[in-house]
This record gives structure tokens, C-alpha cells and sequence, in this order.
């Protein structure tokens, strides 16, 4: 199961940070990565870590801006989102896969949580 929550309402060059907290599966196994949706979209990949956190992958469109990292201690997942903009409005997603992190971004990961909404406004 995975659990993720962190998300609100931000004004425009705000910031916030999700949390994805696993349970029930050996979450060092797993590459982690979040994903989103936004109205009238299709979900779209975010970011990826490996298993350890050595590896990291992001869209072009969040790279410098969003920070995924993770705690196999805590079986936690984050996402530290910084500089947001209204375009980054959406149900975030994270997901879990035995996948690389370049994989993920491209194929449907094994397992989702429930989504968690952020709004950023202008």
C-alpha cells in the first residue's frame, strides 16, 4: 500500500513537499517514482529514484525545480517541489516498480497510491 499526502493550495513560487509512506512490500526493492494528472490530461511521469537513492530521473519541465529523495528507514518516498507554477497543478501520484528509473518513466508502474491534489495559483 502506499499513502500520499503533503499536497494543498500554494500561491505561484511557493513550495511544498509530498510524502509517499509504503507499507506491505520490501520498499528498498523498489524504484519509487510520482506522477500526475491534471484535469482534462492524461497522467504524466514526474520523477524517479532507484532503490538506494544514487539514481534520480525527472521531466524536463520540473528538473531544477522538484527534488525527489528517500528514506528506506522510514519506507518514505518525498517529492520537495520548489519555484511551483500554476502548469504544475494536479493530483500527484507515486507509484512503486522493480524497474530502472528511466523505466518507469515510460512504462505503467506495479503498484499506485491514491493520488494527493496540489493547486498552485497565479
Amino acid at each position: 500500500q502506499l499513502q500520499a499526502f503533503g499536497g494543498g493550495l500554494v500561491q505561484a513560487r511557493g513550495s511544498l513537499r509530498l510524502s509517499c509512506a509504503a507499507s506491505g512490500l520490501t520498499f528498498s526493492s523498489y524504484t519509487m517514482g510520482w506522477f500526475r494528472q491534471a484535469p482534462g490530461k492524461e497522467r504524466e511521469f514526474v520523477s524517479a529514484i532507484g532503490k538506494s537513492g544514487a539514481s534520480t530521473y525527472y521531466r524536463d519541465s520540473v528538473k531544477s525545480r522538484f527534488t525527489i529523495s528517500r528514506d528506506n528507514a522510514k519506507n518514505t518516498v518525498y517529492l520537495q517541489m520548489n519555484s511551483l507554477k500554476p502548469e504544475d497543478t494536479a493530483v500527484y501520484y507515486c507509484a512503486a516498480d522493480r524497474s530502472t528509473v528511466q523505466a518507469m518513466s515510460v512504462s505503467p508502474a506495479t503498484y499506485w497510491g491514491q493520488g494527493t491534489q496540489v493547486t498552485v495559483s497565479s
